[in-house]
């Protein structure tokens, strides 16, 4: 199944109700992206209302048709001395999607689309042990060190792996 890619820089109402599906069947699934399971779909539709996407910055979104099977964000960083660089959020790919390389496809279109909008490093977390940490891995992704106890998840707690990914070699 062949899922075409769009970039868009907010979060229009046609498309708030399948990614708050999205993130609800990402939460339910194990993912540990900021929710807690069970995720109550009120949360998850408020969430993507209220999504902010700074100038600079973009969502990724998959489909297939109609329908919606994973979303990655580009959130440029605020800070005034930190204009070069973004982080990557919400990686989510729906359950019946997984294991056909969507995430990968994502990542390298997010990545891409911050190239073409000028920033020179990227960075992200990931739960320690997760499949996107060895993902991450194959595209490229510089391990920063691990983070203990970074997130609750179910009844624990999971440590995070930061990761960077530089754009350009010679910031200046």
């Amino acid at each position: 199944m062949t899922h075409s890619l769009e970039i868009r820089t907010a979060v229009d109402d046609d498309l708030v109700e399948q990614l708050a599906t999205l993130l609800v069947d990402a939460v339910d699934g194990g993912a540990s992206v900021s929710f807690l399971p069970p995720l109550d779909r009120d949360h998850a539709t408020q969430f993507w209302r209220e999504l902010s996407v700074r100038p600079r910055g973009a969502i990724v979104i998959a489909r297939v048709g109609d329908r919606i099977d994973g979303v990655v964000v580009l959130a440029p960083s605020w800070a005034p001395n930190q204009h070069h660089r973004a982080e990557v959020t919400k990686l989510l790919v729906h359950r019946r999607a997984r294991r056909e390389g969507l995430a990968a496809r994502l990542m390298t279109a997010l990545t891409e689309q911050a190239r073409v909008a000028g920033f020179r490093l990227l960075t992200l977390n990931t739960p320690r042990g997760d499949h996107a940490d060895g993902l991450y891995r194959k595209l490229g992704w510089c391990e920063v060190g691990v983070i203990p106890a970074y997130v609750r998840h179910g009844e624990g707690w999971r440590d995070t792996i930061v990761f960077y990914k530089q754009l350009t070699q010679n910031p200046s």
